[in-house]
């Protein structure tokens, strides 16, 4: 629907934007079934996006999703760097025409680290 655009527009944030920020997944993993701990990751990262971005369509980098499982089902890292990018949807079908892009980004150390918008891309 159209309400999400006018939404991010009236939230200053423009339609294209990047962010960057550190989730501490230990935090939102606490008590999870071994079983449950990679997969519940994902849907952490999604729902984070969701919440940042308002965008209900979020889509999980293949690096970003490799490095949550890298350590097994039950060993998530404790903490991710992660870029989320909204982009506009080309598919003209959609129902909402902005989707979000979830990539894992590579620190040495989590320490000092804030969350920052990269790039505000007005089209």
């Amino acid at each position: 629907t159209m309400v999400k655009d006018k939404k991010a527009k009236k939230d200053g944030m423009p339609e294209t934007v990047a962010l960057e920020t550190t989730i501490h997944m230990a935090k939102y993993l606490h008590g999870t079934t071994f079983k449950n701990r990679a997969p519940k990751a994902i849907k952490v990262v999604k729902r984070i996006a969701n919440q940042m971005l308002k965008t209900e369509d979020v889509r999980v980098d293949v690096k970003l999703n490799k490095h949550l499982w890298s350590q097994g089902i039950k060993g998530t890292p404790g903490r991710v760097r992660v870029r989320f990018e909204r982009r506009r949807s080309d598919d003209e079908d959609a129902d909402t025409k902005l989707y979000c892009v979830a990539s894992h980004v590579q620190v040495p150390s989590f320490k000092g680290l804030v969350t920052k918008v990269l790039d505000e891309t007005e089209e």
